[in-house]
């Protein structure tokens, strides 16, 4: 696909993301939906922590992917960053955690993830295992460790009480109306994420190595023909998926505060949702944000409602995230993934 065929289906799914918000507009007016009372400062930030955990993930994802390896695995990583920093931070600080402590978990959670990576890569690249069945593995390992990890620590699948990560306020800024509390009042790790996702951009589009790893993608073979590494390249984005994956999950820990271990765990698809998210954003780190702000939106909505007086069953609301999931994937679907992506490269030297 050329860069004006890419960048003209990029401006087509902005039409419809624009369009779809103009319908909803007018179906507010129409409705005398209270939206004043709906999208508030305190739900945008809600909305903001939410989405923050997906789009590390997405990052990673699209990462992978671009280099022609899909990491299916996104959601079982997830689990083990959320796991294991909720370990680490009862190992570091105990019943009397401080916010260095977490800060120190969420390090030491992340460096764990990567070690899982490298193992999950070197199946994927060295031995040729089939992309789909090794993520799923991945998961499937996830849903196992995490409770797991709980019920060995603290003899139940959900954890007590931990840590959660403190806003950051920054005096005087603070109080400039709406900006003040999202920018300089905020959880430092939704604007780390923020700031991963702008590097990922800058990297991806605008510097050699970022050429490098869409070639993996897209044509392996006039990589190596150009004396690159396709097999380098691909080991270099697949730990990245898999530490942004593991940060993705540290990140929704320290939100949280304690780790849950029942049902599908409290990551709870959010890993499935960050590949619907980079595909929402055509490959895009920043477009990809954006996507998994939307799904922290709509899965931040119970509260609102709540708040607004608008009743309507939890279940129906709690679904919202997940219809959004299906309607992205029918009007995204024509999304084109990289030419090369699940096929294994051997070098013709």
């Amino acid at each position: 696909m050329s860069l004006v065929e890419n960048a003209r289906g990029t401006r087509v799914r902005v039409g419809i993301a624009a369009a779809l918000l103009v319908l909803a507009a007018v179906l507010a007016v129409q409705l005398d939906v209270p939206v004043a009372d709906i999208v508030t400062v305190g739900f945008i930030e809600r909305a903001l922590q939410a989405a923050a955990p997906i789009a590390l993930a997405a990052i990673g994802g699209l990462y992978a992917e671009k280099s022609g390896v899909f990491n299916i695995g996104l959601e079982g990583f997830m689990i083990f960053g959320a796991a294991n920093t909720a370990a680490f931070v009862w190992f570091f600080g105990g019943e009397s955690v401080t916010q260095g402590d977490l800060w120190l978990a969420i390090l030491a959670s992340v460096a764990v993830s990567l070690v899982y990576t490298v193992i999950f890569a070197v199946l994927l690249i060295r031995y040729k295992a089939d992309q789909i069945v090794a993520g799923l593995a991945v998961w499937f390992l996830g849903l196992g460790f995490g409770p797991f990890t709980a019920v060995l620590l603290w003899g139940n699948r959900n954890s007590p009480r931990l840590a959660s990560m403190n806003d950051v306020t920054v005096p005087a800024l603070a109080e400039i109306p709406i900006l003040g509390r999202l920018l300089f009042d905020a959880s430092p790790l939704v604007l780390l994420t923020a700031v991963l996702a702008v590097a990922a951009w800058v990297f991806l589009y605008h510097t050699r190595y970022g050429y490098w790893l869409q070639a993996a993608g897209e044509n392996p073979e006039a990589l190596d023909t150009a004396g690159i590494s396709v097999t380098r390249v691909r080991y270099a984005a697949v730990l990245f998926s898999g530490a942004m994956a593991g940060l993705g999950g540290a990140v929704l820990l320290a939100h949280a505060g304690s780790f849950t271990g029942t049902g599908d765990t409290m990551v709870n698809g959010r890993g499935w949702i960050g590949i619907v998210a980079y595909l929402f954003g055509n490959y895009n780190p920043l477009g990809a944000a954006a996507a998994a702000l939307l799904f922290g939106g709509l899965d931040m909505l119970q509260i609102q409602f709540q708040t607004a007086g608008i009743q309507l069953p939890n279940r129906l609301v709690n679904l919202f995230p997940y219809v959004a999931v299906v309607v992205v994937l029918t009007i995204w679907g024509s999304t084109r993934m990289p030419s090369a992506v699940g096929e294994s490269y051997e070098s013709e030297e």
